[in-house]
């Protein structure tokens, strides 16, 4: 079946509803101002995005309280997020924690509550896993844990650098027994916060000293519930990145046509006409395999493995660039931290070691197709 890239009537409308509010809010300039105040996440705009238009709950059935909407939908909210840097845990509680827990077993009661509340925003998960973790590498549980009743635990170990893990309710955790539920504000759970690249996702290390846990999944549900997220969770990522390029572009283009240079306007000099239209080059393609993965995995096509690492390959790389591009070419002012320039900059960085690096991706799109990869 041949993927449809295209933008459906409703993927625009939700667009145009998200763009409308994170303008209305003030992104990105109230993003500077949050990485300045250290906070985990802006609240002001979570709680309106995820509660009040319902984008927590798109990757989840109707059923169990969400929208029962696909990848497809979840991706166009991340591009418009790319575009703002929105400091909200989107990824990591709508994409990651959420499809961890569609892998459980929803009918299980622990399962259904937690999956309900963080559809209806009411609660903030996260799946306590290194940040760089990749899809197909497999999860090495740091974390024991110890009987203590039925489906309960004591938990013991440490999670380094884990995204979202500020600012959360509950803590999905891998363990050598399986994946428990732990939350976040529990006796004997220690969160130390880490200095990430990117201040608008910041990350933690967790350490748990005895907290108390649900069982949420045996070892093999839970093996395949972390290899479901991780692979979307990868595959939508690669539609933020395509966000950060979009703006970096614009804003780029935009700035070109003012900036007066030798009594002309900067962006009529072929060179940089050159650079951009390369630019712009390299931004259709990511598009395009961005809408690829985010269609495969609404689809369950096949290949969906393949396609997000065909994404992540290409995306990562052009989200950089163009955040690169960005920067240089605003000149004096995009080296300042009052211009949201950075802020491209280091989500595009932070965001290509993300659920894997390119190289990785690539190496992994080289066994799936079985075909030489490139040699360390």
């Amino acid at each position: 079946m041949t993927p449809d890239l295209l933008y459906s009537e409703a993927e625009e409308d939700l667009r145009a509803a998200v763009r409308s509010l994170l303008t209305a809010h003030g992104a990105p300039a109230s993003v500077l101002a949050g990485a300045e105040s250290g906070r985990p996440y802006d609240t002001g705009l979570w709680q309106p995005l995820a509660t009040g238009m319902g984008t927590a709950g798109l990757l989840v059935p109707e059923k169990s309280g969400g929208q029962g909407a696909t990848a497809r939908e979840a991706a166009v909210v991340l591009e418009e997020l790319g575009r703002t840097v929105a400091d909200v845990p989107y990824l990591t509680s709508a994409v990651l924690a959420v499809r961890t827990l569609l892998g459980c077993d929803t009918g299980r009661t622990e399962v259904a509550a937690l999956l309900t509340a963080l559809a209806e925003g009411r609660q903030v998960g996260a799946l306590a896993v290194p940040l760089p973790t990749a899809p197909g590498a497999g999860v090495r549980p740091s974390v024991g844990a110890e009987p203590a009743g039925p489906d309960r635990a004591l938990l013991t170990g440490t999670v380094n650098a884990v995204a979202g893990a500020a600012g959360a309710d509950v803590l999905l955790v891998p363990t050598d027994t399986g994946l428990h539920s732990v939350d976040a504000t529990a006796e004997g759970v220690t969160l130390t916060p880490l200095t990430p690249l990117d201040l608008t996702r910041p990350i933690a290390r967790i350490t748990f000293s005895a907290a108390p846990a649900a069982l949420l999944a045996g070892p093999d549900r839970a093996r395949s519930a972390l290899e479901a997220a991780l692979l979307t969770g990868a595959g939508l990522l690669a539609s933020e990145q395509l966000g950060v390029a979009e703006w970096c572009l614009a804003e780029t283009v935009r700035y070109a046509g003012e900036r007066q240079q030798f009594g002309r306007p900067i962006g009529s000099f072929q060179a940089l006409k050159h650079r951009l239209a390369a630019l712009w080059l390299d931004i259709a393609s990511a598009r395009a395999t961005a809408r690829n993965a985010a269609d495969a995995l609404a689809t369950d096509a096949p290949d969906a493995v393949i396609a997000v690492a065909v994404a992540q390959s290409c995306c990562s790389e052009v989200a950089v660039r163009a955040a690169e591009e960005c920067v240089q070419l605003h000149g004096g002012i995009g080296m300042t931290w009052e211009h949201p320039a950075h802020l491209y900059l280091k989500r595009a960085k932070a965001d290509a070691t993300a659920l894997g690096t390119p190289d990785r991706h690539r190496q992994y799109l080289a066994l799936l197709a079985d075909v030489p990869g490139p040699v360390a």
